[in-house]
């Protein structure tokens, strides 16, 4: 039930995102999902992929400091509380969001929210038993 999430550290200069965004090109690599947050100096490119494997393999062939991370993903309807609900349980077994983005699916008006936690089998339990949908890695691959 996790998904692999992608995490590249790239230098905060001109051009450094491009030769990333071409790698996944040139491969047919599918980007379904981004974030990125920066320091000065680096940014982490978060994303999500239909092929994490082999971007990641690519991505290392082309010098780029790559890392593969098990993230949880979430359907999020497009009303009042669908957020809510999700970080309620989280809270209720006192689980802590690391950082959290969302995309829309080309297949749906809902939202999928992508969530890294410090201990991903126990966010997995908490969702699960809080009657929260946890999608397959499949579905968001081709989302």
């Amino acid at each position: 039930m996790f998904v692999q999430q992608i995490s590249v550290f790239v230098e905060n200069k001109p051009g450094r995102m491009a030769k990333v965004a071409a790698c996944l090109a040139e491969n047919n690599i599918n980007l379904q999902a981004m974030s990125i947050a920066d320091t000065s100096d680096f940014g982490i490119l978060r994303f999500i992929v239909d092929r994490p494997e082999e971007a990641k393999a690519v991505l290392k062939e082309k010098g780029f400091a790559v890392r593969l991370t098990d993230v949880i993903a979430v359907p999020l309807s497009h009303s009042p509380g669908s957020l809510a609900r999700v970080m309620n349980v989280l809270d209720a077994n006192g689980i802590g969001v690391e950082y959290m983005y969302a995309f829309t699916a080309k297949t749906s008006a809902d939202a999928i929210a992508v969530l890294c936690t410090e201990n991903p089998e126990i966010t997995l339990k908490a969702l699960q038993d809080g009657k929260i949908e946890v999608l397959p890695r499949e579905v968001v691959y081709g989302a």
